[in-house]
């Protein structure tokens, strides 16, 4: 099975501004499919800004509104999947949320974060409580976080015992958290033996500084890809059989002994 191509959007694009961030991810796709890459991933909230406020309410969408149309557009275009963060309604109630779009325009997958990080999440957002949303593209099981959700390891195991094999975790990881780029998301993706992508969002935005590290982890804790502090997009290999190879070489699923671990719920 050929590797799954990833391009990694690092990028705040415009606080409240829905149309110059789809231009931004218009843009990104177009180098991302050029760059040979059948999947890009975007930050939290990347559709409308992180630091909004009030203008939650105001900006948030069904899961199949105008910006899951505009998304389709542009995944058809370019011919690659997209994963991007948007605040989501479901009548009185708004999620915190991340849409897989295939690359025929299709819906794949639809995330609501569980785990709300702030006073500003907990404020605006209601909490997800469906800990485990895949989808396959081109043989590879894809699972979908949000920030906080991947620094509790319960819900990355969950993920691992439902087979995922790339998870795909837009954030909004703003200083002083570094360390859960540099540290917490590569031992993540090794201990329970998956590829994650962590793609955050750069710089200033209202009370908040975000400090990129975007990365692709791989399955032996190694960073595949990693990107610096400022607007970027970065590429990487998730590779299925070399995950097969890990797996058998590091059987932490198979070495389980679920009968100790009762107290833990």
């Amino acid at each position: 099975m050929p590797s799954l191509r990833t391009a990694l959007l690092q990028s705040s694009g415009r606080p409240r501004a829905v149309a110059e961030n789809l231009k931004v991810l218009d843009e990104a796709a177009a180098r991302a499919a050029g760059a040979g890459a059948r999947l890009l991933v975007s930050p939290e909230l990347f559709l409308t800004g992180y630091a909004i406020g009030d203008a939650v309410p105001e900006l948030a969408e069904p899961a199949d509104g105008p910006g899951a149309e505009a998304v389709a557009e542009i995944a058809v275009r370019h011919g690659l999947a997209i994963l991007y963060g948007y605040p989501e309604r479901d009548g009185e109630r708004i999620f915190n949320a991340s849409q897989l779009i295939g690359p025929d325009g299709g819906r794949l997958a639809n995330y609501r974060k569980t785990h709300l990080f702030g006073c500003f999440e907990q404020e605006w957002f209601t909490p997800g409580d469906q800990p485990v949303v895949q989808a396959d593209l081109d043989g590879i099981r894809i699972g979908l976080l949000i920030c906080y959700d991947v620094e509790f390891p319960e819900n990355v195991r969950a993920h691992a015992l439902a087979g995922t094999d790339l998870l795909l975790v837009p954030t909004a990881m703003m200083h002083p958290f570094q360390f859960v780029a540099e540290s917490v998301v590569p031992v993540r993706a090794f201990e329970s033996q998956m590829y994650v992508a962590y793609v955050n969002r750069t710089g200033p935005e209202g009370e908040f500084e975000f400090v990129g590290l975007s990365c692709l982890a791989g399955p032996d804790g190694t960073v595949r890809t990693r990107a610096g502090r400022g607007e970027e997009l970065v590429v990487g290999e998730v590779d299925p059989e070399f995950l097969a190879a890990s797996r058998a070489a590091n059987p932490y699923l198979h070495d389980r002994r679920p009968g100790l671990y009762g107290s833990l719920a």
